[in-house]
């Protein structure tokens, strides 16, 4: 019998660089609502994982996937689909 495979994951602070391709904040100081469960925090806390293409970000609380980043040929993929709302910090 085969033991259960786990996947680890990073933080979300791994996803500061490519993001900030994106984004000319940095992101993951932001705070975010889960769509899906409505887990509530830090952008920073998000799960994520890169033992695919690209990097797959889900919720720390339900893990529902919550962002996909992709490069290609063509230029970066991002895919907020799971993203339920993300409020920036005001700047002073």
């Amino acid at each position: 019998m085969n033991p259960p495979t786990t996947r680890t994951h990073l933080d979300a602070n791994v996803l500061a660089g490519p993001l900030s391709e994106v984004f000319a904040v940095d992101i993951t100081a932001a705070e975010r609502l889960c769509a899906h469960c409505g887990d509530r925090g830090a952008f920073a806390r998000l799960h994520v994982y890169t033992d695919g293409p690209g990097l797959i970000a889900c919720c720390p609380a339900c893990q529902t996937l919550v962002l996909r980043l992709v490069r290609t040929h063509r230029g970066l993929v991002l895919d907020l689909g799971g993203t339920g709302c993300i409020t920036l910090p005001a700047h002073d």
